[in-house]
C-alpha cells in the first residue's frame, strides 16, 4: 500500500570552478576533473546546504551560485518538514557546527551524503564524494593539502533553524 505522504528528495549539484576544473586539471593535477562540487539537499519546498556558517536554507536554486549545474533524483521520503527541521537542529549541535567545517573530508557534500541518507536511505553519488580523495591522490593535491584543509566556504543562506515550522504536511 502506498504511503500517505511522499516528498521528493532532489540534490542539487553546483561546480564551484564554473568549468575551469574540467579545463585545468589535466594539467595541473594529471588527470581529469569534471568539476569541484558544491552539493545540497533539496526537500520539503527548501534547499539545504552546509558551510563554514553551519547548516543554511534557501528557496532552491537560491544561492549565490545561482540555478545547479547538475539535479540528481536522490528519491522520496515519509519524513515530514517538521521531523526534518527536528533532524538538522540535532546535526547543527553536534557534527555540523559552522566551525567543524573541514573543505576535504566534513564539507557540503558530507552533509549531503548524511542527509540523503536519513530521507532516503540512499548515498549521493560517488563521483562527489570521492573527489577529495581523487585530488589528494597527484603530487599536486598533496602539496596543496594544508591549504586545502585551511580554506572554507560560506554560500550565504538563512539559517535552516530560523524557517518557520507551521508548513507541516502538505
Amino acid at each position: 500500500m502506498e504511503p500517505p505522504h511522499l516528498y521528493p528528495v532532489k540534490l542539487y549539484v553546483y561546480d564551484l570552478s564554473k568549468g575551469l576544473a574540467r579545463r585545468l586539471s589535466p594539467i595541473m593535477l594529471g588527470k581529469q576533473l569534471e568539476g569541484i562540487w558544491h552539493t545540497s539537499i533539496v526537500v520539503h519546498k527548501d534547499e539545504f546546504f552546509y558551510g563554514a556558517g553551519g547548516i543554511s536554507s534557501c528557496s532552491p536554486g537560491g544561492t549565490m551560485l545561482g540555478p545547479p549545474d547538475r539535479v540528481v533524483d536522490v528519491g522520496s521520503t515519509e519524513v515530514t518538514e517538521e521531523i526534518f527541521l527536528e533532524y538538522l537542529s540535532s546535526m547543527r549541535e553536534s557534527e555540523f557546527r559552522g566551525e567543524a567545517y573541514k573543505l576535504l573530508d566534513h564539507n557540503c557534500n558530507t552533509f549531503s551524503n548524511e542527509v540523503a541518507q536519513f530521507l532516503t536511505g540512499r548515498k549521493i553519488p560517488s563521483y562527489i564524494t570521492d573527489l577529495p580523495s581523487e585530488i589528494l591522490s597527484t603530487p599536486f593535491g598533496q602539496a596543496l593539502q594544508h591549504m586545502l584543509n585551511n580554506t572554507q566556504i560560506q554560500i550565504p543562506g538563512t539559517s535552516a533553524l530560523d524557517r518557520p515550522n507551521g508548513g507541516g504536511n502538505e
